[in-house]
């Protein structure tokens, strides 16, 4: 089984990945987990330089269908060197990310229009061209604009680290928040909704849904 984590930048996703991922261990579960982008790995040698700027400073300056080639070739490498024989014998994998992230963030560049027909292009290159499985659920974490972007700006203030040129873009943000919404709906994932109001909900809160959920994958 492959089961997904996804979301905008500053969504909380890998906070709630990082919790489930405990929770299994602590339950002596049987699980491999995979974070995507392989950023450690030579496989994404050419979407490193793109979230750095280097092919353009703007998202908008990779067109949608050159930049998911560049994230499609990491998941590759690693479903061939990393988990493939696990999840085929039957292993259950979660991952930080996957394809689902090209729906959100790639299709963002475009108008709405033209989204499903990405949508159907991306779908058929990574699991039918390519051979990479489809996942058997997506836990989509859906947030408001206002609390991601300031998430984002906490965990930079507090990290240093500098935000990628998806990060930094807030009408980018928007759009892959409106894409993910849409993604959400045409694929069926499972919508785990991260406000109350305006605020966000406790991060407690959250990981006992994220739970509940996981756990009702594998009751008949």
């Amino acid at each position: 089984m492959l089961i997904v984590f996804e979301g905008i930048d500053g969504s909380g996703k890998s906070t709630q990945y990082d919790l489930l991922c405990r929770l299994l261990k602590s339950r002596g579960q049987d699980f491999m987990s995979v974070v995507f982008p392989q950023y450690s790995e030579p496989s994404s040698a050419l979407l490193k330089m793109y979230l750095q700027g280097e092919f353009g400073t703007s998202p908008n300056d990779v067109n949608p269908y050159a930049a998911s080639t560049f994230y499609a070739v990491d998941r590759y490498a690693s479903y061939k060197k990393v988990w493939g024989a696990y999840y085929e014998s039957g292993g259950l994998v979660l991952t930080d990310r996957y394809t689902t992230s090209n729906a959100v963030h790639q299709a963002s560049k475009l108008p709405p229009e033209k989204r499903r027909e990405f949508y159907g292009w991306l779908y058929d290159f990574e699991f039918s061209k390519l051979g990479l499985p489809a996942p058997d659920a997506v836990f989509y974490f859906k947030i408001s604009l206002e609390a991601a972007m300031e998430h984002l700006r906490r965990r930079e203030a507090e990290t240093g680290s500098r935000a990628d040129i998806h990060e930094r873009d807030s009408l980018h943000l928007a759009q892959s928040l409106a894409s993910a919404d849409e993604a959400a709906s045409v694929f069926g994932w499972k919508v785990i909704d991260c406000m109350e109001g305006a605020a966000m909900r406790s991060v407690e809160s959250i990981r006992a849904e994220v739970a509940d959920i996981f756990d009702g994958l594998f009751q008949p």
